[in-house]
């Protein structure tokens, strides 16, 4: 079991569901940032690279390897280092926590009161393709079996009800990194605003944001973008009643013409 310091929320230990995983080392409130999810921001062409070769590795050794949330539309972050614990937080079906996104910040943020002792879980959020590559071992009463983002449930079932489907879409065939194109499995987690504790959804891909110079730049695009509908309508308002002067000149000369 790791050290757990004075104050710590959760502690390490030997998990059920996969090797190891973490847990409440004391009653945790709905709303609460239990631990930050830290590591490495890279791009998105190089996490690619990265989850390819983990894939390629994991298959030999029959188990999944994915450490890797998306940020947002360019970079990723790779949790896969020895100073991030939130790495050890399973995947659950019936989630106690959820990945937040608070302004490029992963947190592990708890969905509802927790007691000390109970095993922390989020929903990794994972895309339906290849889903039998990813079975699920969370044991809760509700598991769908595999690790699926939750919005892709009723998909699954009908799925699972058609054995050659299934298969097709829920089998990947093993190829060199360089040669696959389907999409990378990456955790997810929800976007939220800094500041905010609200206790509410996921999402099973994750996103994030730049601080500082590149959130400016988008602020300021984004007021760009909400202003030029405006000129736009009033130009349209403008070339309105210009036609309805001529309308309404042209009117008058007939009237006089008569």
């Amino acid at each position: 079991m790791a050290k757990k310091n004075d104050g710590q929320l959760w502690e390490l230990r030997k998990s059920s569901i996969h090797n190891q995983g973490m847990f409440a080392a004391a009653d945790i409130e709905a709303g609460t940032r239990i631990i930050q999810y830290v590591g490495e921001k890279i791009t998105k062409k190089e996490s690619t690279r990265r989850a390819l070769e983990w894939e390629a590795a994991a298959r030999k050794k029959g188990e999944g390897l994915v450490y890797i949330f998306d940020l947002n539309k360019r970079y990723d972050l790779d949790g896969n280092k020895p100073n991030n614990p939130a790495k050890f937080v399973n995947h659950s079906c019936d989630p106690n926590c959820e990945a937040v996104n608070y302004d490029g910040e992963i947190w592990i943020v708890s969905l509802r009161d927790i007691k000390a002792g109970e095993e922390l879980g989020f929903d990794y959020g994972y895309d339906i393709q290849h889903f039998m590559d990813h079975p699920c071992r969370c044991g809760s009463d509700n598991c769908i079996g595999y690790i699926v983002a939750r919005e892709f449930w009723p998909k699954l079932r009908k799925l699972l009800k058609n054995k050659k489907k299934a298969e097709k879409v829920g089998r990947k065939v093993a190829k060199a990194p360089e040669e696959s194109e389907a999409p990378v499995v990456k955790k997810s987690a929800g976007k939220k605003a800094a500041g905010k504790k609200t206790v509410g959804k996921k999402t099973a891909v994750k996103t994030a944001e730049k601080k500082a110079p590149a959130k400016a730049v988008k602020k300021s695009a984004g007021k760009a973008a909400k202003k030029a509908p405006a000129k736009k309508s009033a130009v349209k308002k403008t070339v309105t009643k210009k036609a309805a002067a001529k309308k309404t000149t042209s009117a008058r000369k007939k009237k006089s013409a008569r």
